[in-house]
């Protein structure tokens, strides 16, 4: 054998160092992972591969991973049956309820009123920001009310603008889209017929007994706590239209002035319309702290007291008659009234 053939090739002996010096590299780089053996049990940073090991984090995490694809048609097939379920359930539901509710239907079936009834916001200058506030609040039951009433009449606002028009801009935006109102900014004397107008005004000597359908009859738009007594009934005069008060003093007792609030006027009329018996009416909306008493429960209460006085039986202010009031305050509700 010559000397040449004795010795590798080049290329061989090259590619073995190279391939030893990377590897040696890769042991002796300080960032590849090992263990106490000096095995690699990681990727290093430096490009050098090991055994891909996963945490305990990770492998729970693609355990949960492979258990929520497993289940995947076990879910679909759940989701299935539970709107079956819930169909059946609103079909039985419809079925109990048609025969139960057909009645109800009929006796709340709504029958639209002819007659009008308007809120004269006219006196928007006469009220300071925090009564307009209440005003709106007012004007809001009365709506919600004729939303929800039997026979809902034809409601009309009228004189709208100013102070009450900013706020509900503001507070009650939704207004704009209310249903079944007539908003005006016009005055209602420019809207309808003197000779329809009827200004509702517990200041009138007349009495209103029955509602016409062909008549608008006006609420008084005014939050004041009576610092303007009689404007609403001065106002009617200066026009020349017609005015009456609620027969509220032939049918109840009241321990404060007879002036209401304009959504129990407005619910007063609704409740008549559907009850036609104004003492129910007026009991079904009057506030109890108003102190509202039938006239003849005051009677009674009265009667007896003289009857005791005859028999001897002294009672003092502060003695409970039988509805529970007392001496004392049954006279101030009778002074009251007959002022």
């Amino acid at each position: 054998m010559d000397a040449e053939s004795a010795i590798p090739p080049s290329g061989g002996s090259n590619s073995t160092n190279s391939d030893e010096s990377k590897n040696g590299d890769c042991l002796s780089s300080g960032n590849t992972n090992v263990d106490s053996a000096g095995t690699p049990n990681g990727p290093s940073v430096d490009g050098c591969k090991g055994p891909d090991v996963m945490s305990k984090r990770q492998m729970k995490k693609l355990l949960k991973q492979k258990q929520w694809e497993d289940q995947r048609e076990l879910r679909k097939q759940k989701r299935k049956e539970r709107r079956q379920k819930r169909k059946v359930v609103r079909q039985a539901q419809v079925g109990q309820t048609a025969e139960d509710g057909a009645s109800k239907r009929i006796r709340r079936e709504v029958r639209p009123s002819k007659l009008r009834l308007v809120v004269d916001c006219s006196f928007d200058d006469l009220m300071a920001l925090r009564d307009v506030k209440k005003l709106n609040k007012q004007i809001r039951r009365c709506y919600a009310e004729n939303r929800r009433a039997i026979q809902p009449v034809q409601l009309y606002l009228t004189s709208h603008g100013g102070q009450l028009k900013s706020n509900m801009d503001e507070y009650d935006k939704g207004w704009i889209n209310w249903k079944d109102i007539h908003i005006k900014s016009e005055h209602y004397k420019d809207l309808m017929k003197p000779e329809d107008l009827v200004y509702l005004t517990s200041d009138s000597p007349e009495v209103l007994h029955e509602l016409d359908e062909t008549k608008a009859y006006i609420i008084g738009g005014l939050v004041d706590h009576n610092h303007h007594k009689g404007i609403t009934y001065k106002q009617a005069l200066k026009l020349g239209i017609s005015h009456a008060q609620l027969p509220l003093g032939s049918f109840v007792k009241m321990n404060s002035r007879k002036v209401l609030a304009v959504n129990h006027v407005f619910e007063i009329i609704l409740a008549f319309l559907e009850k036609k018996d104004w003492k129910e009416a007026f009991f079904s909306v009057l506030p109890q702290r108003k102190g509202a008493v039938p006239i003849d429960e005051a009677s009674e209460a009265l009667e007896d007291v003289s009857s005791n006085k005859e028999d001897g039986e002294e009672l003092d202010s502060d003695s409970e008659l039988d509805d529970g009031t007392t001496l004392a305050e049954t006279k101030h509700i009778e002074e009251k009234n007959d002022s």
